[in-house]
């Protein structure tokens, strides 16, 4: 990750802007409104290959020259992209070799983003060639904010380029083809490999895949998708330019990379997010993609792209009202970006996305709609302090970890699972959702990571668990820690192999417990336990082994059985939930266990009055964001400042040492606040 946080002088605020779709009089027109709603960065090149490279070695530069000195006039600076996610037509024809290829042995064709074989040689050099030439232009541009690379890696090739690939990185990481064989278990339905040349990615067979092949593939291709972006940095750095690099990671919905070790390479780490719900719950997907993001990079972040008006749905675009676009981007800022940029700038006249949501409409900045992109350029200008992050690096202190890892994503999106039903992302954002709704602030935790700060670490479905991150585990439980572990974790090692002896394999010792049989329930099908929780999909049958029973099945297939269970270990307690509970169950549950490890909210009764209030830690203050998602009117009391009003908060402390309630800063529904408050101070929020 950064060894430098990235700290730009300001927020960034703007987006992805084309002016290669537009006539020059447009452009003239968008400085004008970048600068009344003071845009301070744009994105450039996303996809302009066609008309960087026009044709193969013939580089047209002049009309990005032109572009980027209107907006270096009207003091606006840019992220620089390298166009590779769309090769031009003149690339396909040249090599309709590099094309990507389907599981199922379709060559995909030229004519949409994302075409190519991200092994085939031919792109790999073409990409790093207009990377060079990029940079040895642009390198040194005094507007120049950072380098975009690509954008949203994940195309999945199949084809005769990563054959080639995947066998050389299986070469490299099992050094013989004796222990690919064991760890690929080859020994069932007669898969046994006699020399590499044998080995193909997974393609659409006649039944399943062989699960461990699949998820080697699916590292494979994180590993190949990020050793071309490598190649495209070094080319950067190669030409001299020193700006900060990044590439635009894309979630929470599908995931082909592992962000890890991602971070790793980057100079800072970047995301795309859009929401996925129309509904209320798109406020705590905002939290988890930012939670994710920010734990990702260790510290500040940028929000790359984010949508302004819409909420893009399989069969229609939900509007986005002003207050919610509001709130959307300073969810993301309070929870570490350094930025609020959208796609895009102005919303396209043609192609296949003209019906996305942009900061301009389709009407014009002349249009109502623009007005409160101009709000929210003038809240972000008077919030811009909170960029500066504390000397110790912790934006947004949490006691909550939530362990995350690909392997586990990805390994249950194999099919043929006890419950294919039951995703990882799903049951990794359930429980990042109840900490959410209860205002408690948490981070996401790499497996094997110092998490000696967080007083409860929850590991939902992580289905992968390798000996050592168990001993790791043990050493967090021993050491003090409250550990909570959900169904589906620890069933197989790193090799997708089951554990014998009972379910959870290397975790049966550390919580106590032994599972003999996995019971996924009907469709509809809901099971009380004795606690009052409602449990549905999902039971099990079990034995404790040294751990207490926190609860029982109270009906259904093990009525009387245990269903939560604690186990004393060291100076800790391991909690094993057995049981898929409805949103509702999980939310007391977890939240029990936070108030148990001693944990609480960020502002203590904030949530259930609609108010998201997160802390940002600053170089020289505290920073608290207070998003009003409820409908009833709030006041806040206590002793700062709102940047967003100017409002000095009239909080003192009278002689019994209590908060004098007169007066307040007032927030209706939709209002936001960000209170500078000293160094760990707080606020109280009551209901006018």
């Amino acid at each position: 990750m950064p060894s430098v946080p990235y700290v730009p002088s300001q927020l960034l605020f703007g987006g992805d802007y084309n002016p290669e779709q537009w006539p020059r009089e447009t452009w003239r027109e968008d400085i004008e409104l970048m600068r009344r709603a003071r845009v301070n960065t744009v994105t450039l090149g996303v996809f302009s290959w066609s008309r960087l490279e026009p044709s193969e070695g013939v580089y047209e530069l002049d009309w990005l020259d032109e572009a980027i000195e209107l907006l270096t006039r009207a003091g606006i600076g840019f992220f620089l992209s390298t166009p590779t996610a769309s090769p031009p037509p003149w690339f396909t024809l040249a090599h309709p070799d590099a094309m990507p290829v389907r599981p199922d042995g379709t060559v995909l064709s030229h004519g949409s983003r994302d075409t190519y074989a991200i092994s085939a040689p031919a792109y790999r050099e073409a990409s790093r060639r207009i990377a060079r030439v990029l940079a040895e232009h642009y390198g040194d541009h005094p507007g120049l904010r950072g380098w975009h690379v690509h954008n949203e890696y994940g195309t999945l090739d199949h084809g005769p380029h990563a054959a080639v690939a995947f066998r050389r990185w299986l070469r490299e990481r099992y050094g013989t083809l004796e222990a690919l064989n064991e760890a690929w278990t080859t020994g069932f339905w007669s898969q046994r490999y006699g020399s590499f040349e044998q080995i193909l990615p997974p393609r659409t067979t006649q039944y399943l895949d062989n699960p461990a092949q699949a998820v080697d593939f699916r590292r494979f291709c994180s590993d190949e998708m990020l050793a071309a972006m490598c190649e495209q940095r070094d080319q950067i750095r190669g030409a001299g330019s020193s700006a900060p690099i990044t590439t635009n990671f894309m979630l929470p919905t599908w995931n082909h990379l592992e962000q890890w070790s991602w971070a790793e390479e980057l100079d800072v780490v970047s995301i795309d997010h859009y929401l996925d719900t129309p509904g209320p719950d798109g406020e705590a997907h905002v939290a988890y993609c930012s939670d994710l993001t920010r734990s990702w990079a260790g510290g500040p972040w940028v929000l790359m792209e984010q949508n302004a008006r819409g909420i893009i749905m399989a069969d229609r675009t939900h509007a986005k009202t002003p207050g919610r676009m509001i709130r959307n981007a300073l969810g993301y800022i309070a929870r570490g970006s350094q930025s609020a940029l959208f796609f895009q700038w102005r919303a396209s006249a043609g192609g296949a996305e003209q019906w996305h949501g942009a900061l301009v409409p389709h009407a014009g900045g002349e249009d109502e709609q623009f007005e409160p992109v101009v709000e929210l350029g003038c809240i972000l200008e008077a919030i811009s302090e909170v960029t500066s992050p504390p000397a110790d690096g912790v934006l947004n202190p949490a006691e909550v970890g939530i362990l995350w890892h690909a392997d586990s994503w990805w390994t249950l999106e194999t099919p043929s699972m006890p419950h294919d039903s039951l995703t990882y992302r799903e049951e990794v954002r359930s429980a990042h959702r109840s900490f959410w709704r209860a205002g408690i602030a948490t981070d996401v935790v790499r497996p094997g990571a110092d998490a000696g700060r967080y007083r409860l670490l929850v590991v939902p479905a992580l289905i992968v668990v390798s000996d050592e991150v168990a001993a790791w585990l043990r050493e967090y439980v021993e050491a003090g820690g409250h550990l909570v572990v959900t169904y589906l974790s620890g069933l197989t090692d790193e090799h997708q192999r089951v554990g014998l002896g009972g379910y959870p394999a290397v975790l049966r010792d550390l919580l106590g417990v032994t599972v003999t049989q996995h019971l996924p329930l009907e469709d509809g099908q809901q099971v009380a336990l004795s606690d009052g929780a409602v449990a549905t999909q999902w039971a099990e049958r079990m034995r404790t082994r040294g751990a207490e029973v926190l609860a029982a099945y109270a009906d259904g297939p093990v009525t009387g059985s245990p269903a939560i269970t604690q186990n004393r270990l060291g100076a800790g307690r391991a909690v094993y939930l057995s049981a898929h509970l409805d949103q509702d169950s999980r939310d007391a549950f977890l939240l029990a266990r936070a108030q148990a490890a001693g944990v609480s909210p960020v502002v203590p009764g904030a949530a259930a009055l609609g108010v998201e209030a997160v802390r940002r830690r600053g170089a020289e203050a505290d920073h608290l964001f207070l998003l009003h998602h409820g409908r009833e009117d709030v006041t806040v009391h206590g002793t700062g400042v709102d940047l967003v009003t100017g409002t000095q908060l009239p909080g003192r402390t009278d002689l019994a040492g209590g908060t004098d309630r007169r007066g307040g800063l007032h927030l209706a529904a939709d209002d936001v606040a960000v209170v500078r408050v000293p160094r760990g101070g707080g606020v109280e929020l009551t209901a006018r």
